[in-house]
């Protein structure tokens, strides 16, 4: 059990991947003690973290009532997020237990756009279907055939530093630039991108990206009517958050024959399943199943973010946040401020 005085703290460090650790044990070294668990933060876990007056936690880490009250029990203070996303954080809870929260607020925008356009040439040229069938030794083209991007329409939901880069490339590729946000960018204004409805955008896009957060303002964003309002023949990339998207209507207009590809790097039920071995084990889920028999689906597990550019970015920003909390200093990177 860590103590909770003395300048140096020892900090639990929920969710961590392999690859993560090294980073993250280098950069607090001469800072604070930092204990590594590849195991997830939730109501099983929390009295893991009993005497630790900071925690460290991922975006598939559940910090809800019950846990933040476990945590609160046992002297937690402040807890550091790896990720810019917190809707998996009560942060009225967290306020009224008197916790600092603090998040990520930036990173890499490039590891982020860039993978999402990973899937959607993947799913255009069929590449995952190429690759097995090349394992196989057969070297058929028979349903392999996709399309040019160059002179179609990318339509781009949300325009921030994530969409923008998302643009940018996509410009890059000869492609009409649709946007939706509810601010226009400038940056975006200047690559040619035109600001429209959300449903003229899905009307009219070929390919569709998602770089919007979850909240409850776009929480199934991409609902049933959105879906059908896409074209037939469109791809959807979500990179962003398994939530904005009506999973299961998507398994209904894919059943029907519709969509070039769909590219998912995430998944609105994924807790508890992202980020672990579940191989070998029967996956109630029977959307999630249903959704990875479609040839034209491809689903990673949370990658997006995941090169050594963005987490070591990452890595330091949690650092920092750490080192601010002890200082009493506060960042942009505060949710709940040290009461």
């Amino acid at each position: 059990m860590a103590e909770l005085t003395g300048a140096a703290l020892e900090i639990l460090a929920f969710g961590v991947q392999a690859d993560e650790k090294p980073l993250i044990e280098r950069a607090f070294a001469g800072h604070h003690e930092i204990r590594c668990l590849d195991v997830f933060l939730n109501q099983d876990t929390a009295p893991i973290a009993a005497g630790y007056e900071v925690i460290c936690t991922s975006v598939n880490c559940d910090l809800d009532n019950r846990v933040l009250q476990t945590l609160a029990a046992g002297g937690t203070q402040m807890v550091a997020q790896r990720s810019t996303g917190f809707n998996n954080i009560d942060l009225k809870v967290a306020e009224r237990l008197a916790m600092t929260v603090a998040r990520v607020s930036y990173y890499s925008p490039y590891s982020v756009a860039e993978f999402a356009w990973t899937l959607a040439m993947a799913v255009n040229r069929r590449v995952v279907r190429a690759s097995i069938r090349t394992r196989d030794f057969d070297f058929r083209l028979d349903g392999l055939m996709g399309r040019d991007l160059h002179g179609r329409t990318a339509g781009v939901l949300g325009t921030g530093k994530i969409g923008e880069a998302f643009a940018r490339i996509a410009h890059g590729f000869g492609m009409k630039l649709l946007g939706w946000d509810i601010a226009e960018n400038p940056a975006c204004l200047e690559l040619g991108m035109s600001y429209v409805p959300k449903e003229q955008l899905l009307a009219e896009s070929d390919l569709v990206s998602l770089h919007v957060p979850l909240m409850p303002a776009t929480q199934r964003l991409i609902d049933a009517d959105a879906l059908k309002t896409m074209r037939d023949d469109a791809i959807l990339v979500n990179s962003s958050r398994g939530g904005l998207i009506d999973t299961a209507a998507l398994v209904t207009e894919l059943r029907a024959g519709r969509f070039t590809g769909v590219g998912l790097d995430v998944y609105e039920a994924e807790a508890g399943l992202f980020f672990l071995d579940k191989s070998l084990e029967a996956i109630a889920d029977d959307t999630l199943a249903r959704l990875v028999t479609f040839p034209n689906v491809l689903v990673t597990s949370h990658q997006a973010y995941y090169t050594e550019d963005a987490v070591g970015q990452i890595v330091d920003a949690t650092v920092r946040n750490v080192l601010d909390y002890k200082a009493g200093r506060r960042s942009e990177n505060v949710l709940v401020p040290r009461s």
